[in-house]
C-alpha cells in the first residue's frame, strides 16, 4: 500500500488487564466491528482501479505467496506488466480463460491479457532457452508473444556454465546447503558483478568445462540470436517515455522480501533485492514515480529451502498444509516447509518498514482448524525479548525457550510468542464478499492488520482474496 496517502483507520481494541497477559503479550484483537465490515464491503474495484501509475506486487514472506495470481488479476488495469529482477528461480502459475494452465519464470504473468506489454527489465537474468520454452508453451494455447515481450538490453544472460556451478555449490555445501533451484542464479550474479567468475567456478571439484564445451556453447546462443533480437529494447527508455505518456504499470516482483540479499535471513537468500528498492534499479526508473506497493501475503508461511523458520510446522499439522496448499515448488516441484504466519518478522521489519501490507492469499487453507496460531514476538535463550528481526542468522537460529506457559489468548513455545485466534469450519473458497466470511475469518484478517498497523481500507485482501488461488477451490472440499 502506499503509507499515508490516505486517511489512517482502525478498529480500538478492548481495554485488557496487563496483569493477566506476560510482559511480551501485544494487545487482545477487537472484535469484528459493523463499521469494519462496511470499509472492507466497500474496498472494491474502485480501489483496484485508483492503484497508481507505477505500481508493484512484492512478496512480503518467503515467496509462493501467490504473487502471480495476483498480477493476473491486476494486468487488465494496466499497460504494462514489467519483472524487474531474479531469473528462472522464481516461478508464477496462472491459467488462463480456458483453464490452461502456465507455469512462468520469466515471462510476466500479464502475457496472458491480450493488451499487455510486458517487459523484461536489466535486473533480470535471462536463460534464453529457457525463455524461449515459456513462450514456446503460451503459443501452442494460443497466446500471442510476437511484439508482446520486450527485453532490457542492459540484461545479462545466464549460461549452462552457471547452472553447473550453481549445482556443484550447492553439494560443496552438503548439510549446510542454501536450497537453491540450481538454476544458476546465484554464478550468474557473480559473473555480473566481475567477481573473476571463472577463477570462482575452478574451485569446485568436479568442474570440467573445456573450450570444446565452451564453443559448443557459443555456437547455439548464436542460433538464439536471430529469434532472440525482436525481443531486445532499450527498456529503460521505454518504461519512461511509457510514464511520460500517462501509461499506467504493474511491477511484478519474484520471490520475496525475507530472501533479499540485504534483508532476508543470509546467506539463504537469493542474489538480488526483491523489495521495494529493486524496482528501480532493476527497471531504470526513479523513486519519485513509485506509489502504490502492495505486499502480498500468505494467511499461513511457507519456504522452501534451508534457514531458519520460526513458526515451521512438523507431522501432521505440516503435511495437512501443505495438502490444501498445493505447496510445492513451481520451478523445483520440492515440498515447501510450512507453519503459521510470523508477524514479528513481517511487521517489524519488512511489511511497515519496506513493502506494506496490503494482500491475503490462500485463506481458504486454514478452512477446518479449529485454532490458528500467529507468531508475534521472539524471545531468546536467556528469555529477552528481541525487539526487531535479527540481522544476525546465529541469534535467530538461537531463539528458543523449552518452557510453555499459557497467558489468556497466547501461547509461549520453543521462543516463540503465539497469539491463538478461533478457527473455522466452513469452506469459504466461493465467497466473493467479504461480509460472507465467517466472522472467525474476518476477525483473523483485521487481527493481522491491526497487528502491522495496516489500516482496513487501505488492504486488498478483501476483493482479491478470493481469485488469487484458483487450484485451492477444486481441492478443497476433498481435503477436509
Amino acid at each position: 500500500c502506499a503509507a499515508g496517502s490516505e486517511k489512517s483507520f482502525s478498529p480500538a481494541a478492548p481495554a485488557v488487564h496487563s496483569a493477566r497477559l506476560p510482559k511480551t503479550c501485544p494487545r487482545a484483537p477487537a472484535a469484528v466491528s459493523a463499521a469494519t465490515v462496511a470499509v472492507h464491503a466497500d474496498f472494491t474495484e474502485d480501489r483496484v482501479s485508483a492503484l497508481s501509475q507505477v505500481s508493484g506486487v512484492l512478496g512480503s514472506q518467503w515467496g509462493d505467496e501467490g504473487k502471480g495470481k495476483l498480477v493476473d488479476v491486476l494486468a487488465p488495469r494496466f499497460d504494462i506488466v514489467a519483472r524487474c529482477q531474479g531469473g528462472a528461480n522464481a516461478g508464477h502459475t496462472i491459467y488462463n480463460a480456458e483453464g490452461n494452465k502456465f507455469a512462468l519464470h520469466l515471462v510476466p504473468s500479464g502475457i496472458i491479457h491480450e493488451g499487455t506489454q510486458c517487459v523484461v527489465g536489466n535486473g533480470v537474468v535471462i536463460h534464453v532457452s529457457g525463455f524461449f520454452g515459456e513462450i514456446d508453451g503460451l503459443e501452442s494455447n494460443r497466446v500471442r508473444c510476437d511484439g508482446r515481450i520486450l527485453v532490457s538490453d542492459r540484461a545479462h544472460l545466464l549460461f549452462d556454465l552457471h547452472q553447473v556451478v550453481d549445482g556443484l555449490r550447492e553439494a560443496e555445501l552438503e548439510d549446510s546447503f542454501i536450497g537453491t533451484t540450481k538454476r544458476g542464479i546465484g554464478p550468474c550474479y557473480s559473473s555480473k558483478l566481475d567477481v573473476l567468475f571463472k577463477d570462482a567456478a575452478s574451485r569446485f571439484q568436479g568442474f570440467k568445462y573445456s573450450k570444446s564445451m565452451l564453443k559448443e556453447e557459443v555456437e547455439r546462443y548464436k542460433r538464439f540470436a536471430d529469434r532472440l533480437e525482436p525481443f531486445i529494447a532499450d527498456t529503460v527508455h521505454v518504461l519512461n517515455e511509457s510514464i511520460q505518456q500517462n501509461k499506467k504499470i504493474l511491477v511484478e516482483g519474484g520471490q520475496a522480501t525475507m530472501l533479499d540479499i540485504d534483508f532476508g535471513t543470509y546467506p539463504f537468500v537469493t542474489s538480488s533485492s526483491p523489495s521495494a528498492g529493486g524496482i528501480c534499479t532493476g527497471l531504470g526508473i526513479t523513486p519519485r514515480i513509485i506509489g502504490d506497493l502492495i505486499g502480498v501475503v500468505k494467511a499461513y508461511t511457507s519456504s522452501v529451502g534451508s534457514g531458519p523458520f520460526p513458526t515451521e510446522l512438523f507431522g501432521e499439522e505440516g503435511d495437512r498444509l501443505r495438502k490444501a496448499g498445493m505447496e510445492f515448488g513451481t520451478t523445483t516441484g520440492r515440498p515447501r516447509r510450512c507453519g503459521w504466519l510470523d508477524i514479528h518478522s513481517l511487521a517489524l521489519k519488512y511489511c511497515c518498514q519496506i513493502n506494506g501490507f496490503s494482500s491475503f492469499t490462500k485463506l481458504d487453507v486454514l478452512s477446518g482448524l479449529s485454532e490458528i496460531k500467529v507468531g508475534v514476538s521472539y524471545n531468546q535463550a536467556d528469555e529477552q525479548t528481541l525487539q526487531s528481526f535479527p540481522g544476525d542468522l546465529d541469534t535467530l537460529e538461537q531463539v528458543q525457550v523449552h518452557n510453555i506457559c499459557y497467558a489468556s489468548r497466547y501461547i509461549l513455545f520453543l521462543g516463540q510468542l503465539y497469539e491463538v485466534l478461533p478457527g473455522w469450519q466452513s469452506d469459504n473458497s466461493s465467497i466473493r464478499s467479504y461480509s460472507e466470511l465467517p466472522q472467525a475469518a474476518r476477525r483473523y484478517v483485521e487481527r493481522i492488520e491491526e497487528l502491522v498497523g495496516v489500516p482496513p481500507y487501505l488492504a486488498l485482501s478483501i476483493f482479491l482474496l478470493l481469485f488469487i488461488f484458483i487450484a485451492v477451490v477444486a481441492v478443497i472440499p476433498q481435503s477436509y
